[in-house]
């Protein structure tokens, strides 16, 4: 039988989508055209599993409704505006009200709490330009909680260990592919991590596999805690780690989980994988509904050990679309392609966008086939193309990226 507590958090749940749904309605075009479309009214929610008769959004909309379409309220009652790497050429924006605000950054905090994270603790977050957002929103909760708080810069792989070790940090916020690199620059230096203050490790971006995790923790003497998020959403600890490291809790009062079959849409059942979708249920400025992440996720049956009664999920690696994952940030390889034509002025005939992962410094790497088109005489005007596309596409994405031009039996060695 389900628990008294159970029936207060599903009504609620459904209180707030039923808020939701109507807000959108009312003042967003694109969700009154859809819903019309697919002959549906809010009124006709009447329970949870009612919204599986509404379409999905994906990030394609996103870049769609560039920028402000999906606003469901004045621009005066936004208070900040993030962007984030979209499909196409344009970026995808979303925005915070002030109660939005005040809601992440509660969330945010008690994402960290969880990890143990208090008044004492000096915090240092380390994340890549295309994160820059979800730093701010890690300051602002770290700071609810009275931690010290060390702001996200852009500083070398020497500059972040000298603050990390100086600065006597306890708990460090990051990537994985990040973690990586900080862990092999100890084993380098042959620091001790003894001789470090540091002890908690929040890896944000990506799941981790167990073996990676625990290499990280030997590495530098830590505890790791996973922080999920979404940049669309937009920010991180949408759903954390408890001290029993048993999955994922997902903030369920402010979002709704559905985890369906990628190829069919519909609903999988408790312990079957599938793509995570989230409807948005407290958020003021740009609802989101039956948003399709892409990331691959298994409910977790039964109440956690810690007592908290929010859903869980296990995050999965691997993606249910084609999107590539670089040091937490999602690629889209049209996007990379446009950037490139817009650049070049014409579409290249031979191209290739993978993530490298030869090394713990993990960048974007993008091979573009020599022809007429592009050839020069002069090799200094060739190298310089390629950096200001390299440099367009850091622009745009935030990440390392390298561009290299490759003759066309390169493409054709792969292929083979």
């Amino acid at each position: 039988m389900p628990s008294a507590e159970f029936d207060h958090r599903t009504q609620r749940q459904l209180e707030r989508l039923q808020s939701t749904l109507n807000r959108a309605f009312r003042s967003v075009p694109f969700h009154q055209d859809r819903l019309k479309c697919n002959g549906i009214h809010p009124q006709q929610v009447e329970t949870i599993a009612d919204l599986a008769d509404m379409p999905f959004m994906t990030r394609r909309h996103l870049g769609e409704n560039y920028p402000y379409g999906l606003f469901a309220v004045p621009l005066r009652d936004i208070v900040r505006i993030h962007t984030a790497p979209g499909t196409t050429l344009n970026p995808s924006v979303s925005g915070y009200t002030a109660h939005d605000l005040r809601q992440w950054t509660a969330m945010v905090a008690e994402s960290l709490a969880a990890a143990g994270v208090g008044n004492e603790d000096i915090l240092q977050i380390s994340l890549d330009p295309g994160l820059n957002d979800w730093g701010r929103d890690y300051k602002l909760g770290a700071e609810a909680l009275g931690a010290s708080v060390i702001p996200n810069s852009l500083l070398s792989i020497e500059k972040q260990l000298m603050v990390l070790r100086d600065y006597r940090t306890t708990t460090l916020v990051t990537t994985p592919a990040y973690a990586a690199q900080i862990a092999d620059h100890v084993r380098d230096l042959r620091i001790a991590p003894d001789r470090l203050a540091l002890s908690t490790l929040i890896l944000v971006g990506e799941p981790v596999p167990g073996e990676r995790r625990r290499h990280l923790e030997d590495s530098l003497g830590v505890t790791t805690w996973l922080h999920y998020g979404l940049s669309e959403v937009p920010g991180p600890a949408l759903a954390y780690e408890c001290r029993q490291h048993e999955g994922l809790h997902v903030h369920d009062e402010h979002f709704l989980v559905e985890i369906i079959d990628p190829d069919t849409g519909r609903w999988v059942g408790p312990g079957t994988e599938g793509e995570l979708v989230l409807t948005s249920l407290t958020t003021r400025a740009m609802p989101l509904i039956r948003f399709r992440t892409g990331d691959r996720v298994r409910r977790l049956e039964g109440p956690c050990a810690c007592g908290n009664p929010t859903e869980r999920v296990a995050w999965l690696t691997g993606r249910t679309d084609d999107l590539m994952v670089l040091r937490g940030v999602k690629i889209d390889r049209a996007q990379v392609l446009a950037q490139i034509t817009s650049a070049l002025a014409f579409a290249p005939d031979l191209y290739r966008v993978f993530v490298n992962t030869e090394t713990n410094r993990r960048f974007l790497e993008v091979w573009i086939g020599v022809d007429d088109r592009i050839f020069s005489d002069e090799i200094k005007m060739l190298e310089k193309r390629m950096v200001d596309i390299g440099q367009r596409l850091y622009e745009c994405l935030g990440v390392p990226v390298t561009v290299r031009l490759k003759e066309r039996d390169t493409f054709d060695a792969i292929e083979a």
